[in-house]
């Protein structure tokens, strides 16, 4: 295991807070982790084989550790949050908010703020607000914040020293800054605030401070401004009324998780909590396989990132808890990103356990809408051939190849590609199988038996050694093994050709560095599951697996097991493989159409230098024929294709006289 080739690293690691990463032969990061004490928490990856299959992937990839020492275990997961969202490793939960809604961005950095629409949110000097849901809701408010407060929509540099106030203005949205006798910073910073309470949804708050500031407007006998306060209140209350929220005073300032993991993924459902409302419901989602997960690392992974760019209101409530070392240290990095107290705790009952439930429901509704049935049947069956193989993860990209020719005429491969249960049309790719080099004994290992495989694995002998006496009987049988009952030459044929296709499509891919299947599907038995095998150990790639499923039988054959797996005919798992399989062959089958077209469509005239399809076309329609061409003279010739051309056609016909 390549783990254990780092024990001497991890012995000298340091005692002290820090990040550790981890890294595969080609440089690429498979995890990030913080630790408080980094030699204890990474020794204890030695002995953390068969804890999961995610785990045991990772032991037995990692070949080189680093590790970062920080001065509190706080920082340590910080820079964990930051490695993790900056180099997504593969092994890591990286959740994200899915929806793409809009925020409502007032611009507080600015002398004279004003709102906009923002599509993600940024650590700077604005205040933002949201999502919003429909995205069309977002507008609405942004609206409200004109019509309200008198917030100014447009971009210009604002001095004071305009003047006269824009048309805004006269239609009342905008309390006119621009013009200092109109309003000043004081009064636009009361429009600011009152918008903020707005947008926070704080309306209880600033309903009672716009009513003060209608019944002052009133005592001065301002009575115009108090009707347009007290319009704004109005609208309000209106909107406030109208808001189906799941209120409760008791719940005050909160965040509350839900999570629903599934084959296909998970989700993560946040309830915010303000006031005793529930003023927003962010989703997180992560697609991959979380059936190796614990429900704590994902509830872990989503406060990290979900509070990489949010404060913590005072009490996050969780539906799982954490060990106490882990507690205090998200306690602490919450606690000092807000400037006060947050704690972390698991409701057991009450009025708070039943939004934790009310989350958990959304999540598991959510989970459903996102990972519809055809999706989570996919993952189904990727999760049965995990475990009927014996596959450290899930086969999520599969690679198949099937092969194609008349009695050796035109013989093609085709490969094809299938990720999480759907077909990568982009990554098909087909090949034209070259000639194999003949030798003396040529004909006589094609009368040999093919399989080595019979006995169970290996390459077939006729691709291992010289010809070796066999009866007719261990030859028939050995065709029957390999799923079809093709003459024997034309076996080794196809045993040959799915060598060569193997080998070729994974050196490209060594040297390009990947990306390695997590199964490789080979369309045939015994024979062509050895010959892809051998292919494999010539590259070194010993470690991939390849599994066969034989037609008729529709039998999975493996390296390691003599006799072959038969799946039930309704099993997701064999679904899968044969709608793979089938693509494969209808892949392949119209490439070999398109050759053989080719190859009867062949002109003569291909073979001469300089002649393309134009002029292949052109000589053709003059002269009726390559009789025709092979007849004219230079001075026709070049009339139709120039001078050179015609040189070319006549020095390749007197050199095939």
């Amino acid at each position: 295991m390549p783990i254990q080739d780092l024990k001497g690293q991890i012995s000298r690691l340091p005692e002290q807070p820090g990040v550790y990463l981890y890294f595969n032969g080609a440089g690429e990061t498979l995890y990030v982790g913080k630790a408080k004490v980094l030699r204890d928490r990474v020794r204890s990856y030695l002995g953390a084989h068969g804890i999961s299959p995610r785990i045991d992937a990772l032991l037995n990839e990692a070949q080189r550790l680093e590790t970062i020492v920080t001065d509190s275990v706080v920082e340590a997961l910080a820079l964990e949050n930051h490695l993790i969202k900056q180099r997504v490793p593969k092994y890591n939960i990286l959740l994200r908010d899915d929806k793409n809604y809009p925020y409502l961005q007032l611009t507080t950095g600015e002398a004279f703020p004003r709102v906009l629409v923002a599509r993600r949110v940024e650590k700077d000097q604005h205040f933002y607000a949201g999502p919003f849901l429909p995205a069309s809701l977002a507008r609405r408010t942004m609206s409200l914040s004109h019509k309200l407060f008198g917030i100014r929509s447009c971009s210009e540099a604002i001095t004071g020293d305009r003047a006269r106030p824009c048309l805004e203005y006269d239609i009342k949205r905008c309390v006119a800054p621009c013009v200092r006798e109109i309003c000043g910073p004081a009064e636009y910073g009361v429009a600011v605030e009152h918008t903020r309470l707005f947008l926070e949804g704080r309306n209880d708050e600033l309903v009672a401070t716009l009513k003060n500031r209608m019944v002052q407007a009133a005592m001065d006998e301002e009575y115009e401004r108090a009707a347009q306060v007290r319009d704004a209140i109005r609208t309000i209350e209106t909107l406030k009324n109208r808001q189906q929220k799941m209120a409760t005073a008791e719940l005050g300032d909160r965040d509350a998780f839900g999570v629903k993991l599934g084959p296909a993924g998970a989700v993560v459902q946040v309830f915010q909590v303000r006031g005793g409302k529930v003023v927003e419901r962010v989703e997180l989602v992560t697609e991959g396989a979380s059936t190796a997960l614990e429900e704590s690392e994902v509830v872990q992974a989503a406060l990290q990132q979900f509070y990489a760019d949010r404060v913590a209101p005072p009490d996050v409530h969780l539906p799982v808890g954490f060990s106490d070392a882990d507690t205090e240290m998200i306690e602490g990095w919450l606690s000092g990103t807000a400037n006060r107290r947050v704690r972390i705790c698991v409701p057991k009952r009450g009025e708070k356990r039943g939004l934790l439930d009310l989350a958990a429901r959304n999540a598991a509704v959510a989970y459903q809408a996102r990972f519809n049935e055809n999706v989570t049947a996919n993952y189904d069956a990727l999760e049965t051939l995990r475990a009927v193989l014996g596959l450290s993860s899930l086969p999520r990209r599969i690679e198949c190849f099937d092969i194609s020719t008349i009695q050796g005429s035109e013989t093609v491969a085709s490969m094809v590609v299938c990720e999480d249960g759907r077909m990568k049309r982009s990554e098909y790719r087909k090949y034209t199988i070259r000639p194999m080099a003949k030798t003396a004994g040529t004909r006589e290992r094609a009368d040999s038996p093919a399989p080595a495989a019979a006995s169970g694995g290996g390459a077939p002998r006729a691709l291992m050694a010289p010809a070796a006496a066999a009866s007719r009987e261990s030859a028939s049988s050995a065709a029957a093994a390999s799923g079809g009952g093709a003459p024997r030459a034309l076996i080794f044929d196809d045993f040959a050709s799915m060598h060569q296709v193997v080998q070729r499509r994974y050196r490209k891919l060594l040297e390009h560095g990947g990306p390695f299947p997590d199964l490789i599907l080979i369309d045939g038995g015994k024979g062509q599951l050895a010959s892809a095998y051998q292919a494999l150990e010539e590259l070194g790639l010993s470690n991939l697996v390849a599994v066969g499923i034989a037609k008729k039988e529709e039998t999975l054959f493996t390296r390691d097991l003599i006799d072959g797996i038969a799946l039930p005919t309704d099993s997701p798992a064999l679904l899968l493989i044969q709608r793979i399989r089938d693509e494969a062959h209808r892949f392949a089958i119209t490439f070999h159409r398109q050759s053989r077209a080719r190859r009867d469509l062949r002109s003569e005239i291909d073979d001469i230098g300089g002649v393309g399809p134009r002029r292949r076309k052109a000589l053709l329609t003059a002269f009726g024929s390559v009789a025709g061409v092979r007849r004219a003279t230079r001075e026709d010739l070049a009339r139709v294709v120039g001078t050179k051309c015609a040189d070319a056609v006549l020095a390749h016909f007197a050199a095939g006289a």
